[in-house]
C-alpha cells in the first residue's frame, strides 16, 4: 500500500507519516495490505523538515500543491492520499486573502484532479471547525447550517464541496474531517499565527505572562493530536464517505485552559488581556456522534492527559 501525505511536514501531517510508517496503525489491526511507502508532499512554507527527523520508511518531495504537474507525479500508483496541506491560521487569511485562497482553493482542487486521474482509492481531506462559524447552536452537528467567518473557514469550506463533487460526480472516494483545535508535540509555538495551547505552554515554561484576547471567556473543543491521528486512519479504513467531525466532544474556556496549564506546571507568571482578534469565533463544541457510528471514532485523550504529553514534548525541546 502506498500513501502521500500532503503537508506531511507540518504538525498533523507528520504526526500521521510516523504513525503509518511504524506500521503500527489501525490499518495493521483490521489485516490489510502492510505500507510499503509513506510519501510526503510539502513546500516547507509552515512545515519543517525536523519534524520528520528520525521517521524510517519516508519519501520526501518538496512542492506545492499548487503545482498540478508535480502531483501528478507523487500521486502515480497511490492507494490513499491524505490531503493536510493548506495555509492555516483565520488571522493570516485576513491579512492575505489572495494567497490563501490560491493554496487552500486551487490546491485542494489540483490534489482531487491528481488523485482522480491516478485512480486513487480515497482522499481524506483535512477540513475545519471554522466553517460553523458563530452558530449560536451547540454542539455544531454536520448538517446545521453554517456561517464562516473568515477567508480561511470559506476556503475549508469550499475544499468540501469539491470533495463532495469529485466523490458524487467523478466517482472519486473522498471524506472530509473536521478538526476541532487540535493541539500536541510539533506544533509551532514561534509563528505569530500558533494556536493557544503551544503558545501558551511555551510562555509559562519561559516564566512570560499568558496572553488572552478577549475576556478569556470564549470555549473552545480542543483535540488532541493522536486522536486526530487516530481517525484519520480509521477514514482510511472505512467506507463511509461525506463530513465528520473530529473532535474531544468536550469545551473548555480559555481562562480554564490557562489555569489548567498553570498548575500542571506548577509556574503562574499570570495573564495578560488584549482586545479580541477578528474572525474568532465565540463558543465551540463538537457533536461527534456521526464520527462514531460511521468510521468508529472515539477519542482516547483528555484535556489534561494530552496537556502532560505537550509540556513533556516542549520541555525537553527548548
Amino acid at each position: 500500500m502506498r500513501i502521500v501525505i500532503t503537508g506531511g511536514a507540518g504538525f498533523i501531517g507528520s504526526n500521521l507519516a510516523e504513525e503509518l510508517a511504524s506500521g503500527a496503525g489501525e490499518y495493521k489491526k483490521n489485516k490489510r495490505n502492510a505500507v510499503e511507502e509513506v510519501c510526503v508532499v510539502d513546500d516547507l512554507s509552515t512545515g519543517r523538515l525536523e519534524n520528520l527527523a528520525g521517521i524510517e520508511g519516508i519519501k520526501f518531495i518538496k512542492g506545492s500543491i499548487t503545482d498540478l504537474q508535480l502531483l501528478r507525479t507523487a500521486f502515480r500508483d497511490a492507494d490513499f492520499v491524505f490531503h493536510l496541506a493548506a495555509l492555516p491560521s483565520v488571522q493570516r487569511s485576513i491579512e492575505d486573502p489572495v494567497y490563501t485562497n490560491e493554496v487552500n482553493i486551487k490546491g485542494t482542487l489540483n490534489v482531487l484532479i491528481a488523485a482522480r486521474d491516478a485512480g486513487v482509492k480515497k482522499v481524506i481531506y483535512a477540513s475545519s471547525s471554522s466553517v460553523y462559524g458563530d452558530t449560536p447552536e451547540l454542539p455544531k452537528r454536520e448538517e446545521m447550517t453554517l456561517n464562516p467567518l473568515s477567508p480561511y473557514a470559506v476556503t475549508k469550506l469550499v475544499g468540501e464541496y469539491y470533495c463532495k463533487v469529485f466523490n458524487d460526480v467523478y466517482g472519486l472516494n473522498t471524506i472530509s474531517l473536521r478538526y476541532f483545535n487540535v493541539y500536541g508535540p510539533r506544533q509551532d509555538p514561534r509563528s505569530e499565527y500558533a494556536a493557544v495551547i503551544p503558545r501558551f505552554v511555551t510562555r509559562v515554561l519561559r516564566g512570560e505572562p499568558l496572553i488572552i484576547y478577549g475576556d478569556g471567556e470564549q470555549t473552545r473543543d480542543f483535540t488532541f493530536v493522536k486522536d486526530v491521528v487516530r481517525a484519520n486512519i480509521l477514514a482510511m479504513e472505512s467506507d463511509a464517505t461525506g463530513v465528520y467531525n473530529i473532535a474531544s466532544g468536550r469545551r473548555t474556556s480559555i481562562r480554564e485552559l490557562a489555569r489548567l496549564i498553570m498548575r500542571l506546571t506548577g509556574r503562574d507568571p499570570g495573564v495578560v488581556f488584549d482586545k479580541p482578534r477578528r474572525g474568532d469565533v465565540r463558543h465551540s463544541i463538537a457533536d461527534i456522534s456521526r464520527a462514531g457510528a460511521s468510521i468508529g471514532y472515539k477519542p482516547e485523550y483528555g484535556l489534561e492527559q494530552g496537556l502532560e504529553e505537550v509540556i513533556k514534548w516542549y520541555s525537553n525541546s527548548r
